[in-house]
């Protein structure tokens, strides 16, 4: 099975769970904070996951983990199901397939925006709207300035890339000069 599947299963096993317990929201923000500290902490993630290390010592850290971090019962339990079967490797995966999914649920469409300038909160409301009536559903944006744009923005939403930057409309008229 590939890791993305593995991730994708485990997503949808904890979505499962989260809707009958009403806590979607709440597992995606405690999820997305145990999946930040796994990317972060790269001794963390090898001593759990290593095969060499014994299971009862990683539970008790995971479990000290958890009380640090305050995590729902129903999370902790979780994550001690992913070391139990080796897939807590997994968790920055699972993080992002399970936002998709619940993000799917709520009709919550992540945009990622990135412009020359920072934008004002005018600008960024006025974004926000106009996707929200363009697509029917609540945009969550996540602003970013890249001062190599020159100009304009660049906005990916679902998958699909919309680039009205200075710098890839230059590129394109170059490249059409060239072919002459």
């Amino acid at each position: 099975m590939s890791d993305s599947a593995i991730a994708i299963r485990y997503a949808r096993a904890l979505l499962n769970i989260a809707v009958e317990t009403e806590q979607v929201e709440q597992y995606a923000e405690e999820l997305s904070r145990m999946a930040k500290l796994f990317q972060e902490q790269h001794l963390l993630r090898l001593l759990l996951d290593s095969p060499t290390f014994a299971l009862e010592k990683k539970t008790a850290i995971l479990a000290d983990i958890g009380v640090q971090m305050e995590l729902s019962e129903g999370m902790k339990r979780y994550l001690k199901l992913l070391l139990k079967k080796g897939r807590v490797v997994y968790l920055p995966q699972i993080d992002k397939s399970y936002r998709k999914f619940a993000d799917n649920l709520s009709g919550v469409v992540r945009a990622d925006v990135t412009s020359a300038q920072k934008l004002t909160k005018e600008r960024t409301t006025k974004i926000q709207q106009t996707m929200e009536k363009k697509t029917g559903k609540k945009i969550v944006l996540s602003i970013d300035t890249d001062k190599e744009l020159i100009g304009g923005m660049r906005m990916q939403v679902g998958g699909k890339l919309f680039d009205g930057s200075l710098k890839t409309q230059l590129k394109r008229i170059s490249d059409t000069l060239a072919k002459g």
